[in-house]
């Protein structure tokens, strides 16, 4: 399993973009919350409200959930990290097996 993180504008993309992604059985599962970010632009710093974006999948998945969120996100250069999840419980496997297969 892993979990592949994004950050979105606002929560309505985040939605859009999860319902989509679960629509095409790419993840089982989004979770969105607000957070505030503050990166490098212009020489200076900039700080913005955004939405973080968690999709629970399976590694085969990283691909097909990148390639979309690069189509369809409103950001030029949208963060895509896939983060490794070693141990989960059997019962949860099985149920995300169940919805992406």
């Amino acid at each position: 399993m892993i979990f592949i993180y994004t950050t979105c504008a606002d929560s309505k993309e985040a939605k859009l973009l999860g319902k989509s992604i679960i629509d095409q059985k790419m993840g089982a599962c989004v979770d969105y919350w607000p957070v505030d970010s503050m990166y490098v632009e212009n020489g200076g710093i900039k700080e913005i409200p955004q939405t973080m974006m968690m999709i629970t999948t399976f590694e085969p998945k990283l691909e097909d959930v990148n390639d979309f969120i690069s189509k369809h996100h409103s950001y030029s250069v949208p963060l895509v990290a896939g983060v490794d999840v070693r141990r989960i419980n059997r019962a949860y496997k099985e149920w995300l097996t169940e919805k992406i297969a």
